[in-house]
C-alpha cells in the first residue's frame, strides 16, 4: 500500500473527530462520569454511528474517510480505557496563552466536552488492558466503508507524546522512560490498524501545542530536544508500520483562543520531517498559522512526503467559500507539486465528546464546501 496521493484530482480528508449523535453523547458522558452503561447497547450505538458518519462523509465528497472517532471520548483520553497504569488522580492542564486572558480561559475550559474530560495520572506499569478495542474499531470502519463504497479510509490513534502530555507521570523514573513505555503499549494498536489495510494517523499535538502546555517553561532549543525525543519514541512504536501507510497530525490546540505562544511551524518542521509517517496533516487556515504556507518557499518537502494542510478552520462557524479553499490548495500545490497535496481540516469537529465550538450541521456544510473547493482547484491544475 502506498500513501494516498492526488494523482487525478485533489483528494480531500479531515483530521479525525466528527460530530457525534446526541444520544451517543449522552451515553459517553454517562460512561465518563461512572454511571453504569450497558456495554452491548453502547457498542451497537457506536457501530451505527460509524456507519452513519462514513455515509455522510461520502455524501459530502470526502475522499479519505474515517470512523469519526465515535468510540472515543476524545482523541487522546480514550487510552485510559484501553491501557493499564492510569489509575491516578486527574489533573488540569494549563495553557500558557490563556493565562494572559482569564475570561477567555473560562470559556475554553467551560466547553461541555473539555470540562468533562478525565486525565488520570500514570501510577503504575503501562500495559494493554483491552486488546480487542482497536480490532472493534477496525471492524466497524470496514463494514461502514464497504456499505458506503468509500474510496479510502484512515483510523487515528494517540501518539506516545500526546499521551504523556495529558496524563502526568507519577510512576516512571524519567520522562523518557515514561514515553517509551507508552510507545511499547500503543504499538499493538498502531499495528492492528495498519494490518487491516487502513492508513494510520498519529495525533501529535505534543509537537505543537506541547510548547505552550507541557513544556512552557523550556527554551525553544530545550523544547526542540524534547520534540526529537517524542518523535524517536513514536518512530520506535511505528517500526512495523510502513511510512507510506501512516500520517501525522500536527496541532497547536483545537480551541478558539489567542495562541500567541504557539511555536512557529518553521521552528519545528525539520524535526517533524524526521517522523516515519509519510503524510503530514497540519493547521493552515486559522489566523495564527494561515500565513505559514510561505515556509515551503524555502523548505523542500522530503521525497516520499505528502502535505495535508488544513483548508478549513475547525473552531469557527464560518463556512469557507469554495474559492478560498481552492486558493489555499493551490498555494501548496504550486510549491510542492499537486500530487503531494491533500486538502484537510485544521483539526477535528468533535475533539471531545460534546464539543460545541462548531454547529454539527455547519461542520458537514464546511466539509462539502471543501470538496467543492477541491473540485475547483482540480480544474485549474489538471
Amino acid at each position: 500500500m502506498t500513501i494516498h496521493r492526488s494523482v487525478e484530482r485533489f483528494l480531500t480528508t479531515h483530521t479525525g473527530s466528527l460530530p457525534r449523535p446526541s444520544d451517543l453523547i449522552r451515553m459517553m458522558f454517562a460512561k465518563e462520569e461512572g454511571v453504569p452503561v450497558d456495554a452491548a447497547a453502547l457498542g451497537a450505538r457506536i457501530r451505527a454511528a460509524v456507519a452513519e458518519t462514513v455515509r455522510k462523509q461520502v455524501e459530502a465528497g470526502v475522499a479519505i474517510v474515517n470512523d469519526g472517532e465515535m468510540s472515543k471520548p476524545s482523541y487522546a483520553t480514550y487510552v485510559k480505557d484501553r491501557l493499564n497504569g492510569f489509575g491516578g488522580a486527574s489533573h488540569p492542564l494549563q495553557y500558557r496563552d490563556l493565562v494572559d486572558f482569564p475570561e477567555m480561559a473560562k470559556r475554553v475550559f467551560g466547553d461541555p466536552g473539555r470540562s468533562r474530560r478525565r486525565t488520570p495520572a500514570c501510577d503504575g506499569p503501562i500495559s494493554v488492558r483491552d486488546p480487542r478495542a482497536a480490532a472493534i474499531d477496525v471492524e466497524n470502519l470496514r463494514a461502514a466503508r464497504d456499505a458506503a463504497k468509500a474510496e479510502h479510509a484512515f483510523i487515528s490513534a494517540a501518539s506516545p507524546g500526546v499521551i504523556s502530555l495529558f496524563f502526568r507521570n507519577d510512576h516512571y523514573p524519567s520522562h523518557e522512560a515514561y514515553l517509551f513505555a507508552i510507545a511499547d503499549a500503543m504499538r499493538p494498536e498502531y499495528e492492528a490498524v495498519a494490518r487491516a489495510g487502513f492508513t494510520l494517523q498519529l495525533d501529535c499535538p505534543d509537537l505543537g501545542m506541547g510548547r505552550h502546555i507541557q513544556f512552557a517553561d523550556l527554551s525553544l532549543d530545550e523544547f526542540r530536544t524534547m520534540a526529537r525525543l517524542h518523535v524517536e519514541a513514536m518512530n520506535a512504536a511505528l517500526a512495523n508500520v510502513p511510512p507510506e501507510q501512516s500520517r501525522l497530525h500536527l496541532c497547536w490546540g483545537n480551541y478558539e483562543g489567542p495562541h500567541h505562544y504557539d511555536v512557529a511551524l518553521g521552528d519545528i518542521i525539520d524535526i517533524v520531517f524526521t517522523a516515519r509517517p509519510a503524510g503530514l496533516s497540519f493547521e493552515a487556515s486559522n489566523p495564527r498559522h494561515a500565513h505559514e504556507w510561505r515556509l515551503f518557499e524555502r523548505v523542500t518537502l522530503p521525497a516520499g512526503k505528502v502535505l495535508i494542510p488544513g483548508v478549513l478552520d475547525s473552531t469557527t462557524n464560518f463556512i469557507e467559500h469554495p474559492d478560498l479553499v481552492a486558493e489555499r490548495i493551490g498555494r501548496y500545490a504550486r510549491l510542492v507539486g499537486r500530487e503531494n497535496v491533500i486538502a484537510g481540516t485544521d483539526c477535528g469537529f468533535g475533539t471531545w465528546v460534546g464539543q460545541a465550538a462548531v454547529d454539527p450541521d455547519i461542520a458537514w456544510a464546511k466539509l462539502a464546501s471543501m470538496a467543492e473547493g477541491a473540485r475547483r482547484a482540480t480544474r485549474e491544475f489538471w
